[in-house]
């Protein structure tokens, strides 16, 4: 009986052309998709001369989610090089921003088997940690048949991933049995896996929550708020989605607020360019973060088109909304947010965040509104409640604090998988 990853594999074939066609349109906005194409497909220029420990963070959130881990990763095995592989160019420019030298960077290649096999053969890494949902069947059954341990770790499954990877069980339950560990970030997520597996998965929490904001991160926003204003409100629509800027912007002009500055920072920088026309569109007075400048007090708009700055952005507002939440994009991480101690308001859609978007709720950290009009009245509402403001920073902060240990836990499966118990060896 010919195995279900052969069709698998076969259906990769077929969309080559497609993958290439890819690459070229990606590339009309963000031409950094042009750049390195020989990794996506195996071939490699950088080696390292010491032993490898491999994690594949997709794109900017998983490569910031990975932070901590990465910083203990690098004192637990001093004498090992990581390795950080990416998907996206956006990813892979985070990673040089957070990490410079002190990693290795390149794409993992597309999940066809004669790539695959190259890159595990050029870098020979003594131990792979997929993070979040990243299920490539070929990558998974060559590590396996190469004996090299393979984690899935702070591992999250949607509803409907599930249910679309449940249309190809034995393919799924195949993969999944070659891992070597996954532990996943809620019950839930847990749930999901096992029941897709048939096989055990521990709870291990959300790397999210381990993040610190770096000091020089909460200096810069302290400098980005005298450059909007002390006496300003600030608004702050952060990692927003294709058709949120529009919505909010009509709800800024239906719900004035005296002197508001909203700065919008979109979630893709191809997108810088595309929302600023939309604010001139709208009639709004726009200055860009990238110009560096103080902030006119007739300026109504700041276009957050910089790189790797979220949190200062975090720590110059009053309030922030979490964007991808007003339409179905499925919400973005709010866990920054809390972190620095700024109320949080979510819309409707959050189900890629559920559990932390639900614990945010909980704690009182969070408001959820159901649109962009409701969203600009709550604004209003809470620039008038100080104290309320205050103390939903405050709950905020707890929120982060008591769920933090999820960095512990993925450091012990990795210790496990480097030393199990038959073959331990002294690192």
């Amino acid at each position: 009986m010919l195995k279900p990853r052969i069709f698998y594999t076969l259906g990769l074939w077929l969309l080559l052309p497609y993958v290439l066609l890819h690459l070229l349109w990606r590339a009309r906005k963000q031409p950094e998709y042009l750049q390195h194409i020989g990794e996506r497909f195996g071939f490699y220029t950088v080696r390292s001369d010491k032993p490898v420990l491999w994690l594949h963070t997709v794109s900017v959130g998983e490569t910031r989610a990975a932070a901590t881990l990465v910083q203990r990763l690098r004192e637990q095995y001093p004498n090992h090089q990581i390795l950080l592989t990416h998907t996206t160019p956006t990813g892979r420019a985070a990673s040089e921003q957070l990490y410079g030298d002190k990693v290795i960077r390149v794409y993992l290649p597309y999940d066809y088997p004669f790539a695959v096999r190259r890159f595990l053969r050029h870098f020979r890494p003594h131990v792979g940690i997929l993070l979040e949902t990243e299920i490539w069947f070929n990558l998974i059954h060559a590590c396996h048949s190469a004996d090299m341990p393979l984690l899935l770790l702070n591992a999250r499954l949607s509803e409907k991933s599930a249910a679309r990877y449940a249309r190809f069980p034995k393919l799924i339950r195949a993969g999944l049995h070659e891992l070597n560990l996954i532990a996943a970030q809620t019950e839930d997520d847990a749930s999901r896996l096992a029941s897709l597996g048939n096989c055990a998965v521990p709870v291990m929490g959300n790397l999210k929550f381990d993040i610190v904001p770096p000091a020089e991160m909460l200096e810069l926003g302290t400098q980005l708020r005298v450059l909007f204003g002390n006496q300003r409100p600030v608004f702050l629509a952060a990692s927003t989605r294709e058709g949120e800027e529009a919505l909010l912007l009509d709800a800024l002009q239906h719900v004035p607020i005296d002197n508001l500055l909203t700065v919008i920072v979109p979630r893709h920088p191809q997108r810088f360019d595309e929302v600023a026309a939309l604010i001139e569109q709208h009639g709004l007075r726009m200055q860009r973060r990238s110009a560096h400048t103080t902030i006119a007090p007739g300026t109504q708009v700041v276009l957050g088109d910089s790189m790797g700055e979220m949190f200062a952005y975090y720590a110059a507002c009053d309030v922030a909304f979490i964007g991808g939440s007003l339409l179905s994009f499925g919400g973005q991480n709010l866990i920054e947010a809390c972190a620095v101690g700024k109320p949080v308001l979510i819309g409707p859609h959050t189900y890629n965040f559920a559990q932390a978007t639900e614990l945010a709720l909980a704690y009182g950290a969070a408001m959820r509104v159901k649109d962009a009009d409701a969203l600009l009245s709550q604004l209003n509402e809470l620039l008038h409640e100080s104290q309320c403001m205050q103390q939903m920073g405050h709950d905020g902060e707890r929120f982060v604090c008591e769920n933090r240990g999820a960095t512990e836990r993925a450091m012990a499966y990795i210790a496990g998988a480097l030393n199990p118990p038959s073959a331990a060896t002294d690192l």
